[in-house]
C-alpha cells in the first residue's frame, strides 16, 4: 500500500519531477492510497484532492512510490551489509544515499557482494595485493617495477616468477576495474546505444514451419530494435532455435577504459593496458551484455503489455447490442451447431442443436427449430461463434433469415476466445452446473453480444487472445496490468447491481471475490437491491467499501432516482440542493436535463465538493445512467466469400480489427484466417503508433492486395482505399475484378508486396 510517510520529501520531489506532476498532488494521491483508496474511485471522486489527475497518472503514482520503497529497503539492507564488513566510509554511504536507481545501487554494491573464488581472490591469497594498488595508484617509486614485482615471487605462496606476479595483480586490477560504478554505468549507455542484437540460427536446430526463418542471420541496433522483434528472437532461443548475444565494437570500451585507468604514463602502463583488455574480455563484455539483455527484455516486456491492455481495454469496451434477447450459435460440423438462447438480462432460457452444415445438411430441420426458438424466446439477435464452420453457419444463418421474413432479427460473427477456457471455467461450473460444456460456450458467445465487457471479464484476459507474446513477458507484471485494465473498464461503465455476475462485481472499486460473493448471496436471498443503501446490510459491507464502490453499481428503477446515475452517495445532498434551487423534485431534474445547463455550478461548492466534482455530477445530470461506449455497429462480411481462396487482389471488403500490434492490425474479413494491415498501409499519411488509427473492435473498409491460401497469409491495405477514388460503397461487388483484367505492373507490385509482408 503506497504512503506518502513512508517517502522522505526529496524522493516525492522526484516523483513529482518525473512525472511532471504537482508536488502537491503527489502528496495527496499517496496519502487517499494510503487510507486504502482506489485507483478508480480516487480518480473519479476526488479530484479536488488530486488536482483532477486521470487513473493513468494516479497508477504512475503508485507504481514510482512502489519503486522507490523497495529502493529504500534495498538499500537499507546495502549499507548493513557493507557496514557489517567494515568498510562503509562516509564517502561511500552518501553515494549510496544519493543514488535513485536499483541497478546504480547494485553497481556500488557489487564490490562488496560475497562472491566465490575468483583470479583476483587468489592473487590476492598470494599477497600480491600491495603490488596491483602500485599499479593503479600510479605513482613513481625509486625502484622500478622490475625490482617491485621481484619481490613478490615466493614460491611458497604459489608465485614462481615476477611474471606470475604481475599477472596476478592483472587480476585484481581487472576485477576492480570490472566493479567500478562509473565505469559499468558508461559502458551499459555505450552497449544500450550503440550494440546491436545480432541472431543466428543453432546449428541443426529444428524449425519446420520456418517461425525464425527472418532470424538466422539478424542484425539491428538494440537501441531501435522494436518489442516484438526482441520478443520474437527471445522466444526462438528459449525454443534452441536461435542464439542471440550483444554486440558492441571493442574500440570505444577499450578507449575509454584506459583513458580513465591511465592516469599518467610510466612503467605501469603496459601491465594496465593489459588489465584493461582483461577486464573488457574477461569480465565486463559478458556482465554488461547480461544486463543489456535484460533491459531489452524489461523494456519488450513493457511494451508488449503496453500493447496487451491497449487491445484489451479496445475489447473490453466494444459496443454492446444492449437489452435484446440473443440466440448464441457455436457452429459444429460432426457434432453439429450448438444453440443457446438467453433473454435481454443474459439469464439461459433453452438449448438445443442443429446440423446445418456437412455430412449431414439438414438445413430444412435446422430451420425448423430456429424459428421456434426465435418465436418462443422473442430472439432479436443471432451471435455465432468464429470456430470452425463459423462462416458456412453464418451463411445458413442469413439463408434463413432472408427467406423465413423474420423482420427486426440480425446475425453477428462474434470474437469466441477463449469461450472454451471459460466454459470448463469454475464460474461456469457455478453458473450452470447441469449444462454441457458446448452448451456454456453457446451462452457465453451470445452474452458477449449483448454486453463484451460482463461476459468477458469471466476470462482470464490472457486467455481472449489480443496479446502479443503474451506467454514471454513477465507475468507477474503482465497480470498486474491486465487486472488494472479490467478493472478501470469496469468502472468507467459501472455494473448494474442487480444483474451482475460475481465475475463483474469482484472488479468495482472496493469489491473483492469474498465481498462480491456475499452480495449475490444477498440478492438471491432478499431480492433485487432498491436503493444503494442497502449494500450496508451486506455482510462484511462497511464503510469505507460502501464509499469506494456505491458510485459505480447502478439500480433501475429503484427508490433514489440517482442511483441509476455515476453521482456518488456522499453528492446527493448537493444534488437536492441544486433541485430545491429550481423548485423541482430530484426526478423531475433527472427528467428534464435542459435545467441542468441554467445552472450557476459556483454556488453549489462545498469544503470537499469543488468546481471538478460539480461539473462532474452535472455531466451526468444531462444524460444519467448514460453508457459510454459507442454506439453497436456490425461488421457485414461479403457474402460468397468463405476461404482464402475466394480472395483476389483488389477485392475490398468489410471486416474487424481483431488485434493491433506495433507492426500492424490483424482485421477479420470472414474467411478463417485473420488479414494483416501493415503500418505502413493503415493510412495515407505516416503512422508511429498503429493505435492512432485503429482499435480492437473497430468496422473497417479494407482492400486485398495479395491472398495465399497455402500458406494462410492475407495482406491487407486501408490506406489503398483512402488513395483510390473507389465509390463508398458499404459491401463488395458481387463479381469482384479477375486477376488477369490487371495491368501486369500492379501484379508486380502486389507480389513483391506479399512478399515483403511475408517476411516481416
Amino acid at each position: 500500500m503506497s504512503s506518502a510517510k513512508q517517502l522522505p520529501a526529496a524522493l516525492l520531489n522526484v516523483i513529482a519531477q518525473q512525472l511532471n506532476l504537482p508536488v502537491s498532488s503527489v502528496v495527496a494521491t499517496l496519502a487517499l492510497l494510503d487510507e486504502g483508496g482506489t485507483v478508480p474511485f480516487i480518480a473519479r471522486y476526488r479530484k479536488e484532492a488530486t488536482g483532477n489527475l486521470d487513473e493513468v497518472a494516479i497508477g504512475g503514482i503508485e507504481e514510482k512510490a512502489a519503486y522507490f520503497r523497495e529502493l529504500l529497503e534495498r538499500r537499507e539492507t546495502v549499507l548493513h551489509s557493507i557496514e557489517e564488513q567494515g568498510k562503509l566510509t562516509p564517502e561511500l554511504k552518501a553515494k549510496i544515499e544519493a543514488v535513485l536507481d536499483k541497478c546504480e545501487l547494485e553497481d556500488l554494491y557489487l564490490p562488496f557482494r560475497p562472491k566465490r573464488r575468483t583470479k583476483a581472490t587468489i592473487a590476492r591469497d598470494k599477497g600480491l595485493e600491495p603490488l596491483a594498488e602500485y599499479l593503479w595508484k600510479q605513482v613513481p617509486e625509486e625502484r622500478g617495477l622490475e625490482d617491485l614485482a621481484a619481490s613478490f615471487v615466493d614460491a611458497g605462496k604459489g608465485v614462481a616468477s615476477v611474471l606470475e606476479a604481475l599477472e596476478g595483480a592483472r587480476h585484481i586490477l581487472a576485477e576492480q576495474i570490472s566493479e567500478t560504478a562509473e565505469f559499468r554505468s558508461y559502458l551499459r549507455q555505450i552497449m544500450l546505444g550503440e550494440g546491436r542484437v545480432v541472431s543466428r540460427k543453432v546449428e541443426d536446430a529444428s524449425d519446420p514451419d520456418g517461425k525464425f526463418k527472418m532470424y538466422y542471420e539478424y542484425s539491428e541496433p538494440a537501441a531501435k530494435i522494436p518489442s516484438h522483434r526482441m520478443l520474437a528472437i527471445r522466444r526462438g532461443s528459449e525454443e534452441g532455435v536461435l542464439y542471440f548475444q550483444i554486440e558492441l565494437d571493442s574500440v570505444q570500451p577499450l578507449q575509454y577504459l584506459k583513458s580513465k585507468v591511465i592516469r599518467q604514463p610510466g612503467d605501469w602502463t603496459p601491465q594496465l593496458e593489459m588489465a584493461v583488455e582483461d577486464a573488457w574480455k574477461r569480465l565486463l563484455n559478458l556482465s554488461i551484455q547480461t544486463e543489456v539483455r535484460l533491459e531489452l527484455k524489461e523494456r519488450s516486456d513493457a511494451e508488449a503489455i503496453r500493447v496487451f491492455r491497449e487491445n484489451l481495454q479496445n475489447l473490453l469496451l466494444s459496443p454492446p447490442a444492449g437489452l435484446i434477447g440473443v440466440l448464441g450459435l457455436d457452429p459444429g460440423l460432426r457434432t453439429g451447431c450448438k444453440i443457446a438462447v438467453v433473454d435481454e438480462t443474459g439469464k439461459f432460457l433453452d438449448h438445443g442443436v442443429i446440423y446445418p452444415l456437412e455430412p449431414k445438411n439438414d438445413t430444412a430441420g435446422a430451420a425448423r427449430i430456429l424459428t421456434a426458438f426465435i418465436q418462443k424466446h422473442n430472439v432479436r439477435a443471432i451471435a455465432i461463434g468464429n470456430g470452425t464452420g463459423s462462416r458456412e453457419s453464418g451463411s445458413f444463418v442469413q439463408d434463413f433469415l432472408r427467406e423465413s421474413k423474420l423482420s427486426g432479427i440480425f446475425s453477428v460473427v462474434v470474437n469466441e476466445s477463449g469461450a472454451s477456457v471459460y466454459s470448463a471455467s469454475e464460474i461456469a461450473r457455478q453458473e450452470f452446473p447441469h449444462l454441457d460444456l458446448t452448451v456454456r460456450g453457446a451462452i457465453s458467445i451470445a452474452r458477449r453480444l449483448q454486453d463484451p465487457l460482463a461476459e468477458l471479464v469471466k476470462i482470464d484476459p490472457k486467455s481472449i487472445g489480443v496479446g502479443q507474446y503474451q506467454h514471454d513477458v513477465d507475468q507477474r507484471k503482465l497480470n498486474t496490468a491486465l487486472e488494472g485494465t479490467v478493472e478501470t473498464c469496469v468502472n468507467r461503465v459501472g455494473v448494474d447491481l442487480n444483474t451482475a455476475s460475481f465475475a463483474l462485481l469482484r472488479h468495482v472499486a472496493g469489491i473483492n471475490e469474498r465481498t462480491a460473493q456475499r452480495i449475490v448471496e444477498f440478492r438471491n436471498e432478499n431480492g433485487r437491491f432498491r436503493s444503494r443503501v442497502q449494500l450496508m446490510a451486506v455482510p462484511g459491507f462497511g464503510p469505507k467499501t460502501f464509499e469506494q464502490a456505491a458510485g459505480f453499481l447502478r439500480i433501475r428503477e429503484g427508490d433514489n432516482p440517482l442511483d441509476v446515475t455515476a453521482v456518488h452517495p456522499e453528492s446527493y445532498p448537493i444534488v437536492e440542493r441544486i433541485a430545491q434551487s429550481l423548485q423541482i423534485g430530484v426526478s423531475d431534474l433527472i427528467a428534464k436535463p435542459v435545467l441542468v445547463e441554467k445552472l450557476k455550478l459556483e454556488d453549489f461548492q462545498t469544503e470537499k465538493a469543488g468546481m471538478y466534482t460539480l461539473r462532474d455530477i452535472q455531466e451526468e445530470l444531462r444524460k444519467p445512467g448514460r453508457d459510454p461506449r459507442d454506439k453497436f455497429v456490425a461488421p457485414q462480411f461479403q457474402v460468397g466469400i468463405k476461404e482464402i481462396s475466394d480472395l483476389t487482389p483488389g477485392m475490398v471488403l468489410e471486416g474487424a480489427v481483431t488485434n493491433v500490434t506495433n507492426f500492424g492490425a490483424f482485421v477479420d474479413v470472414g474467411v478463417h484466417q485473420d488479414g494483416l494491415v501493415h503500418v505502413s498501409e493503415l493510412s495515407a499519411r505516416f503512422v508511429k503508433d498503429p493505435y492512432e488509427v485503429v482499435k480492437v473492435g473497430q468496422v473497417v473498409r479494407v482492400q486485398v492486395l495479395s491472398a495465399d491460401a497455402k500458406a494462410k497469409r492475407i495482406s491487407l491495405s486501408i490506406k489503398a482505399l483512402q488513395q483510390s477514388d473507389l465509390p463508398k460503397v458499404k459491401h463488395v461487388p458481387q463479381a469482384p475484378p479477375r486477376r488477369e483484367q490487371k495491368p501486369a505492373s500492379m501484379e508486380d507490385k502486389l507480389a513483391k508486396l506479399s512478399d515483403r509482408f511475408r517476411s516481416r
